[in-house]
């Protein structure tokens, strides 16, 4: 078999099937803390693309994230929290995984060789110039990524690639490419792994850094958090009491008022004001 060459191996685990339990997750857990440092490697183009997403924000456009498999997965799952988190529309931030729905609990690998899929999932969505198309894949050279960034490209749309392979040809094709090169995943080709952590950290940043700049945060507090059921109405009223410092009674009645806007609370609190000029002020990017 000397004609096969296999790249990637992780020599720090070729016994792990002969390891104990605890000796599993030891080695997994030694790989896992390479992740961040490999991340903070990446914090400059991390920073480039917040600013290219934000500058997106304020002119009406959206953020796409686009991938396959476990990549897919992570982008419809960073997109799917920005709604109840920071208070966006649902199209703001939009996940695209190729095979849809489907292949989010199902195994449906095949479509990210389907370039004709990518374009008409993007022409689905009508991406166009005002928006931000991220790619993420692993490799870097999915064909169904690679369709989708060459499609927000020709629309005009600006592109951010998000791989772990410096190879891959999505940095040779997208205005930023975020490259995480986090080494031999503990199991070969496995990239949820290593691979996928990496996207989330990634993700986490770019979602949440924007958001920041685009003022849907107070301090460090989720001040457009939506009110959908109970935990959340408690974490609003904790989110209004660490920005005032009112009592309880207070705090409860100006929620009642504003339906539970965090935001609007803290204005009609802190300003003293009733609700509709706390609405004037907000409005009017009043701090």
């Amino acid at each position: 078999m000397s004609d096969i060459i296999v790249e990637g191996r992780n020599v720090n685990t070729l016994n792990i099937d002969k390891l104990s339990t605890l000796g599993i997750i030891e080695k997994i857990n030694d790989e896992d803390k390479k992740v961040a440092y490999a991340v903070e490697k990446e914090k400059n183009n991390i920073a480039k693309a917040v600013d290219l997403i934000v500058e997106s924000f304020n002119k009406g456009g959206r953020l796409f994230y686009v991938g396959s498999g476990t990549s897919g997965k992570l982008g419809v799952l960073d997109a799917s929290e920005c709604p109840p988190t920071f208070g966006v529309d649902d199209s703001m931030v939009q996940g695209i995984i190729s095979g849809g729905e489907k292949a989010l609990s199902g195994w449906l690998e095949y479509t990210e060789d389907d370039e004709k899929l990518a374009i008409e999932d993007m022409e689905k969505r009508k991406v166009n110039f005002k928006d931000v198309v991220v790619g993420i894949s692993a490799s870097g050279n999915t064909p169904y990524v690679i369709k989708a960034i060459e499609y927000a490209k020709k629309v005009g749309a600006k592109t951010v690639g998000l791989i772990c392979n410096s190879k891959g040809k999505l940095r040779e094709i997208c205005d930023i490419t975020i490259c995480v090169e986090v080494g031999p995943e503990v199991i070969m080709g496995s990239t949820r792994m290593k691979a996928g952590t990496a996207q989330k950290m990634v993700l986490n940043m770019l979602s949440t850094a924007s958001m920041i700049k685009i003022g849907k945060v107070y301090s460090n507090l989720m001040v457009n958090v939506r009110p959908i059921n109970k935990k959340l109405r408690k974490r609003v009223e904790e989110i209004v009491y660490l920005a005032t410092g009112a009592e309880e009674k207070v705090i409860k009645d100006v929620l009642e008022k504003c339906d539970y806007n965090a935001k609007l609370a803290i204005i009609m609190i802190k300003k003293k004001v009733n609700l509709t000029e706390a609405k004037n002020l907000d409005n009017h990017g009043g701090d």
